[in-house]
């Protein structure tokens, strides 16, 4: 057994040469621990300080080819983006889902950036970074939230968390006085670009508060919203106050328009049919008269006729009667 020096041991106290042996044959046959995909959607994502990767086995490198095909196949390739995250909406949603979507078997960590950093290399946020952590955890693309996510990285974090790749746009991000803080990423080959979605961003979201912050205001002092709250001056609440109550007005008045319109609308249905009926009426009437009254109607035939015909035959009596007479007399045609 060879002797064992201080300077050729470990800190464990195995001399180096043999510690690297066994690490290296130990290693081959310890098995990939590392979290996989979210399989359920019922809870949200976890945070890595609570499922951090414990994994002993060895995080070989990967390359972009290598991980689109698939491989390796005892672990899921280990994919980060990171950002503020500031009001979370469908451009966020579709650059998570790109990332997630950008080899078979992808576990997606997201870091999100303090309020302390922010503030100093951005800007002010609209939420705070609790409110902006927990709408990462209900992404459904997202397996694990970083909280306080660095601004840069660094070769330790990037260690800490086994991550083989980072997916942001491909657009210099320059900040924190460096031209594009992605740079060391791409040389090390471990960048994969996004797609950003356009006409859809945080700024342009505050940007239409701003332009609208007249409407808004008003909107949330009719919802119950004090003035303090919305840091409105007493002259500003009065006058949207105002302006409200002008709005109520005009919403009436155009209410009552609406229903004037109805009405005169059901007038004018209840009119034409009134006069339909009545064209049908009067033909019927005027087809009943002329049964009756015409030349071949009914009453003629009824009490014209007869009427004509019994004339006719008084007549012809009183003649016979008078020829009768003038013959007794011997006088024709007296």
């Amino acid at each position: 057994m060879p002797v064992l020096t201080t300077d050729a041991e470990s800190e464990t106290g195995i001399p180096k040469s043999l510690s690297n042996e066994l690490l290296s044959e130990t290693m081959e046959e310890i098995e990939h621990t590392c979290p996989q995909p979210r399989l359920t959607l019922t809870a949200p994502a976890p945070f890595a300080d609570e499922t951090s990767c414990q994994c002993q086995a060895p995080h070989e490198k990967l390359t972009i080819a290598q991980a689109r095909l698939g491989t390796p196949v005892d672990r899921p390739v280990r994919v980060y983006a990171d950002g503020i995250f500031d009001l979370f909406h469908s451009g966020h949603a579709r650059a998570l889902m790109q990332a997630k979507t950008l080899f078979p078997n992808s576990y997606l960590l997201v870091g999100v950036c303090s309020d302390d950093l922010t503030h100093k290399f951005k800007g002010f946020t609209v939420m705070n970074e609790t409110e902006r952590y927990e709408a990462l955890r209900h992404c459904r693309y997202v397996d694990e939230v970083i909280r306080d996510a660095p601004w840069t990285l660094t070769p330790e974090f990037l260690e800490k968390h086994k991550i083989d790749f980072v997916a942001h746009d491909d657009i210099p991000y320059s900040s924190a006085g460096s031209d594009d803080v992605y740079k060391h990423i791409k040389e090390a080959g471990m960048f994969v670009p996004t797609q950003r979605t356009e006409g859809i961003s945080t700024s342009d979201i505050i940007t239409r508060i701003v332009r609208d912050y007249d409407v808004y205001a008003r909107r949330n002092l009719q919802r119950g919203y004090t003035a303090k709250e919305l840091n409105v001056s007493f002259i500003n609440e009065k006058k949207y106050r105002f302006q409200n109550q002008v709005d109520k007005m005009k919403e009436k008045v155009k209410n009552v328009e609406e229903k004037s319109k109805e009405f005169v609308n059901k007038v004018e249905e209840k009119s034409h049919d009134l006069i339909q009926k009545w064209e049908e009426k009067s033909r019927e009437f005027i087809g009943n008269f002329l049964e009756l009254f015409g030349p071949d109607g009914a009453w003629v035939c009824i009490y014209i006729i007869p009427g004509i015909m019994s004339a006719f035959y008084l007549l012809s009596l009183r003649a016979l009667a008078i020829v009768s007479l003038c013959f007794s007399c011997g006088r024709l045609g007296c």
